[in-house]
């Protein structure tokens, strides 16, 4: 059996929970369609900033962030389209706009559908007619999320997809990791270095991109709180990456469609043609040892 209750904390929150698991999850989607919270057996999975949450003029870090229409960001936050120079911040805008729920679904599963389409505001960033519509379901010990973007414009749409989760821990050190890829890029010294599932966490800052990964999974394991966490993602999800800074208790492991600049590179970037749709999923499963 499944419920959907709504509350307000600041913000209008939809919870979606599983009367017979315990498992809750909570999505606001006048904040950008974020998921907020996950919880599986009491446990919060992700980590949530309350002060930035609260503040609509901050960026919100924590829960799950959605990442269109580019990932990353763009030197000087500029692209060039046909000739003509526009400006877009880092990771797009859909993370900061308002979306709307268009259905609702406690019978055989909890699912909840938001909607977000382009309009005068948009188009002064991204001159494309699009439609996104994402659906959260709430199973067990899963988080799935299906997302269906449209190209509603007259011509081709250039764009890049991809999510920003925040998972709470409370040792990195003892995180242990199988990421599908032998190396990966330094996002900030803009060098190559071999991967062999671990990190250096006595670094201010971790950054890194894994481009063209060779699995449609990754996992991490934290022995400090018991549980395996699984990342499942569709093909388009093509490069994997890691963040994180020292002292603060998440880490970010994030599926994105493209590398950063891809609108200005063309690197991996997805071209959908006029009228034309295209899906992906990114699912989340914990299990607990």
């Amino acid at each position: 059996m499944f419920a959907i209750a709504l509350k307000q904390e600041p913000y209008k929150t939809y919870v979606l929970s599983s009367t017979e698991t315990g498992a809750s999850l909570e999505v606001v989607p006048e904040r950008g369609g974020i998921v907020t919270r996950w919880q599986v057996n009491g446990r919060n999975i992700l980590y949530l900033d309350e002060e930035r949450f609260a503040n609509p003029s901050l960026s919100v870090r924590g829960g799950i962030p959605i990442l269109f229409p580019i990932c990353g960001n763009l030197p000087d936050n500029q692209y060039t389209h046909n000739g003509q120079l526009y400006t877009l911040k880092q990771h797009g805008f859909a993370r900061d706009l308002p979306w709307d729920v268009v259905e609702q679904m406690t019978q055989d599963r909890g699912s909840l559908v938001l909607r977000l389409v382009s309009n005068e505001q948009t188009r002064a960033f991204y001159p494309f007619e699009f439609e996104l519509i994402f659906t959260y379901t709430l199973h067990n010990g899963t988080l799935a999320t299906h997302q269906r973007y449209t190209n509603h414009s007259p011509v081709s749409m250039p764009f890049s997809a991809g999510f920003h989760p925040y998972f709470q821990v409370t040792d990195k050190s003892q995180l242990q990791f199988d990421i599908p890829a032998s190396s990966f890029l330094d996002q900030r010294t803009k060098t190559v270095h071999p991967f062999d599932g671990h990190f250096n966490f006595q670094q201010d800052e971790i950054d890194v991109a894994f481009i063209g990964v060779t699995r449609q999974s990754a996992t991490v394991i934290d022995p400090s709180q018991s549980f395996r966490l699984l990342l499942e993602y569709s093909n388009a999800f093509s490069t994997l990456v890691f963040w994180t800074i020292k002292g603060k208790d998440y880490y970010c492991l994030e599926p994105w469609t493209a590398p950063r600049n891809a609108l200005n590179t063309g690197e991996r970037l997805i071209y959908l043609d006029p009228g034309a749709s295209m899906e992906t999923v990114f699912n989340l499963s914990v299990e607990f040892l």
